[in-house]
This record gives C-alpha cells, sequence and structure tokens, in this order.
C-alpha cells in the first residue's frame, strides 16, 4: 500500500511548525557531532601519532638496548610502556613471517599467529604512522629501520582515542535529545501563542459563516479586530483581506436587497400604471355594450379605447427597451450626426410647447458620435419632454453639446423650480415621479429619465442632473467612438 509524503505529514500548521523545528534542531545536533567528532578523532589520532614518532626515536636509540635486564625480555630490546606494540623484523628475511613479532609491554609477551604477522608485515615503511590491529587490539604504528640494520614496527593502542570520541558521541546523543526534547515542548508553546491571531481571525470567519444571509435585509457586522489587521504581519494581512471581503460580501447583500426592493417596486408601479388604462378601457368597453344604438358615446368609447391602449403600448415599449438594456442586449453602432438630432427636437418642442422659450446653443462644427441613432433620439426627446412637462410656462429651455477629445456632453437647461431636493439623487430611478400621486397631470409613468441613464450607460456614458431653484441641468456623456 502506498503512502504519499502530505499523508505522513501532520495536517495542522502548528503540528508542521513544530515538527519543521525539531528536526532542524535534530539536523544542527547531529551535524555538530559529526563534525565535532570528525574534528577531535583527527586532533587526537595527530596527537597519538606523534607519541608514535616519539616511540619511534626512543626505540631505535642507544638508550633502548641499554635498560636493565627483563626476565621476559633478557635482550633488553622491549622496554616500553605498557601496551606498546613493538615488532622486530616484520619483513620477510627468510625466516617464518612470525618469528620474531611479538606483543611486547603486557604482563605476558607473546608472538603473533600468522595472519596478524602478515598483516604488519604489510604496513608500509613509509615513515608515516599507519592504524593495524594486532591481538584485538587496534595501534597506530610506524615502520622504523635502527641504525644497526633491524627493522622495528612501533605502534601504541588508539583506545583512548576511542574512549574520548565514544564520550563525546555519547554526550552528543544526551544533548541533541535533550535539544530535541526543548525544541519540541518550547516550539508547541511557541508556535500556538504566535497563532493565537490566526485562530482570532479564523474564528471571526467562523462565526460569519453561521449567520443567515439567504434573504431579507441581512448585513453582517463582524469584522476582525483592528489590532489584527496590520499588514504589516503575516497575520494582519489575512485579517485585512478578511475584513476588505466581508466588506465587499457586505455590500453585494445590501445591494441584492436594494435590487430585491427595486424590483418589487418595479412591479407593483409597473402593475399600478397598467391598471388605469386597463380599468379606462373596461369601463368604455361596458359603456359601449350598454349604448350601441348611441353613436356619439360609442365613438366617445372608442376613442377611449384607443388612446388607453396607445398608453399601454408606450409604457410596455419603455418597459422593454429597460429590460433589453439591463440583459446587455448591443446597440447599433453607427456614426450619429447629433447636431441635426438636436435641431429637430427642438424644432419639435417649439411646436409641442410653445409657451416655453427654447434655445439651442451648437459648435460650428457637426457633432457626432458612433451608437444607436433611434436611442440617441429617444434620449434628446425625453430629455426635453422631462423640461417641458416639469416648467411652468415661460421657463427658458437652453439646448447645448460640446466636443472633447474623448467624448462628447449634451446638457439640458432650465431656469425653472428645479427638482425636490430629495429627489435629486432619484431622479434616473424607475418611476420616479414630482409627486405621489398618480395623475397624468403630474408627467408620465416616471420612466422618461431612466431610459436617458440606462440608454447613456449602454453606450459606455453616464447621465448626471444638478439642481437647485432657478438652475437646473442634466447632463449626458457619451464616448465619441
Amino acid at each position: 500500500m502506498k503512502l504519499s509524503v502530505s499523508r505522513l505529514l501532520p495536517r495542522t500548521l502548528t503540528a508542521r511548525l513544530v515538527v519543521t523545528a525539531v528536526a532542524l534542531v535534530a539536523l544542527v545536533g547531529i551535524l555538530v557531532a559529526a563534525s565535532a567528532t570528525i574534528a577531535m578523532r583527527s586532533y587526537l589520532t595527530d596527537q597519538l601519532d606523534t607519541k608514535v614518532h616519539d616511540a619511534v626515536r626512543v626505540a631505535i636509540g642507544p638508550q633502548f638496548r641499554s635498560a636493565p635486564e627483563d626476565p621476559d625480555d633478557p635482550a633488553g630490546q622491549f622496554r616500553q610502556a605498557p601496551g606498546t606494540l613493538i615488532a622486530v623484523d616484520p619483513i620477510e628475511t627468510g625466516r617464518s613471517p612470525a618469528a620474531g613479532i611479538v606483543v611486547a609491554g603486557v604482563e605476558n609477551p607473546k608472538l603473533l599467529s600468522g595472519g596478524t604477522a602478515k598483516s604488519l608485515v604489510r604496513v608500509p615503511a613509509d615513515n608515516r604512522a599507519h592504524t593495524v590491529k594486532a591481538s584485538g587490539r587496534t595501534y597506530r604504528a610506524m615502520v622504523a629501520s635502527d641504525p644497526v640494520g633491524n627493522v622495528w614496527l612501533i605502534g601504541l593502542p588508539t583506545s583512548d582515542v576511542d574512549n574520548t570520541v565514544n564520550s563525546m558521541l555519547r554526550w552528543f546523543a544526551l544533548l541533541t535529545l535533550l535539544g530535541v526534547g526543548i525544541a519540541g515542548f518550547g516550539g508547541t508553546w511557541l508556535v500556538r501563542r504566535q497563532m493565537r491571531p490566526l485562530y482570532a481571525v479564523a474564528e471571526t470567519a467562523r462565526e460569519v459563516s453561521t449567520q443567515e444571509l439567504s434573504s431579507g435585509d441581512t448585513a453582517i457586522s463582524t469584522r476582525v479586530p483592528a489590532d489584527l489587521t496590520d499588514e504589516g504581519t503575516e497575520v494582519g494581512q489575512v485579517g485585512s483581506a478578511l475584513n476588505t471581503l466581508l466588506d465587499h460580501i457586505d455590500d453585494a447583500l445590501s445591494a441584492r436587497h436594494r435590487s430585491e426592493q427595486q424590483v418589487r417596486q418595479f412591479v407593483a408601479d409597473a402593475s399600478h400604471e397598467l391598471r388605469t388604462p386597463l380599468a379606462t378601457i373596461h369601463g368604455y368597453a361596458e359603456l359601449s355594450r350598454r349604448t350601441p344604438e348611441d353613436a356619439a358615446a360609442l365613438l366617445l368609447a372608442l376613442n377611449k379605447v384607443e388612446t388607453e391602449a396607445d398608453r399601454m403600448s408606450g409604457l410596455v415599449a419603455d418597459l422593454l427597451l429597460l429590460a433589453r438594456l439591463d440583459s446587455g442586449r448591443p446597440l447599433a453602432r453607427e456614426d450619429v450626426d447629433l447636431t441635426r438630432l438636436l435641431l429637430e427636437a427642438v424644432a419639435d418642442a417649439r411646436v409641442l410647447a410653445p409657451d416655453h422659450k427654447w434655445q439651442l446653443a451648437l459648435p460650428d462644427e457637426p457633432v457626432t458620435v458612433v451608437g444607436d441613432d433611434a436611442r440617441l433620439h429617444q434620449v434628446i426627446t425625453n430629455l426635453l419632454n422631462n423640461a417641458r412637462s416639469h416648467t411652468p410656462a415661460g421657463t427658458t429651455v437652453t439646448v447645448t453639446a460640446s466636443s472633447g477629445a474623448h467624448d462628447v456632453t449634451l446638457e439640458v437647461h432650465d431656469d425653472g423650480p428645479g427638482l425636490p431636493p430629495e429627489l435629486v439623487d432619484e431622479a434616473f430611478d424607475r418611476f420616479t415621479r414630482g409627486d405621489s400621486s398618480r395623475t397624468r397631470a403630474s408627467g408620465g409613468a416616471g420612466l422618461g429619465l431612466s431610459l436617458v441613464s440606462a440608454i447613456a450607460e449602454a453606450h459606455g456614458g453616464a447621465a448626471a442632473v444638478a439642481s437647485r431653484p432657478g438652475d437646473t441641468t442634466f447632463m449626458v456623456t457619451l464616448p465619441r467612438g
């Protein structure tokens, strides 16, 4: 059964950090122990080799043979410190390789076995110490010749070096284990302490996840505390990003609620606007049914039915256009001469409202844009109709157009009473009207300015209004291309 590396690693970030810290401490301990052991062994071995050199000089010197006679060494050839390896004539001279090769300095010097003797014979005479084994012990030995031609192999045991190195290894192992333990316990405490801010951020996210956000006027008031949003730290960056995300979600929920309210209001307003002409049509149809012989009453009923049907057709057409614009359906893209559209629209307005003063200010050069001719004509017509319907007789309406490097601006200014202050921000909302009554005397259905804004946005532009008593200006900005 195969296990991936990710499954073998701890799952939590805290555990991973602690394991990583412990592994690093263990690795550093092992590396320090290995390097220190190698350096110490090399140092002690060099010291032992120096002692071997000194022992060789003593062994082949005249004072070596002048030592008092020893019962076990009647020739006086093996007077050295206990444990010293001394072999005479380790080079084959026609005799048995074991001849003359003994371990001296111990209680009972003895001849070495043939295999051990042969290994000693292979030690090169290069005036350097080499590691050899004899009688179950390890020596640093060197081959040298005395003045009379005897060949000597002198060695010192490595037991002191081995014992020192082994002791170091034991201490290093103990210290490494102690360091790993301290790193494990201390690392766990420190990591958990440092991770507390991250736990607080996670708790904030968990609290938000339990809130009911599916419907209604919902808002997310929970935020990461300010002291955990310092972007100079990693946790602060997470906290700040979470707060930004929550702000966006809160705005989206508010926008969704507003949209739901607007849809409900839109449906209610559309139903109200359609109910009036339908009731009128129904009433006059009933009248015509009751008076089939009265030609005058029948003609009046048919005229009213036609009028209300036209009214409903216009309302439905406006609603359909708004729906198409909301769905993002593309408009026509062609060169449109705004100067011509303004001249025609103002000429029509003078006929429809001769009691108003209509002025037109245009540059010498034609003002053109790329867009939908019919929809832009509707924008201009709606703006002029709005000025005509909501200003008294004698009001001066000035229509201007200007062309910039990248956009074109249309303005319709009047010196009428202006918009109520509470309606300035809602002027381009759908079914927004100057009064709360639903009478035709106050204007249309309240879709004219919303169509102006929607068409302008569909062209990549925008509509705006600035109003105060005696000074109201509707502006439409459109890109040139």
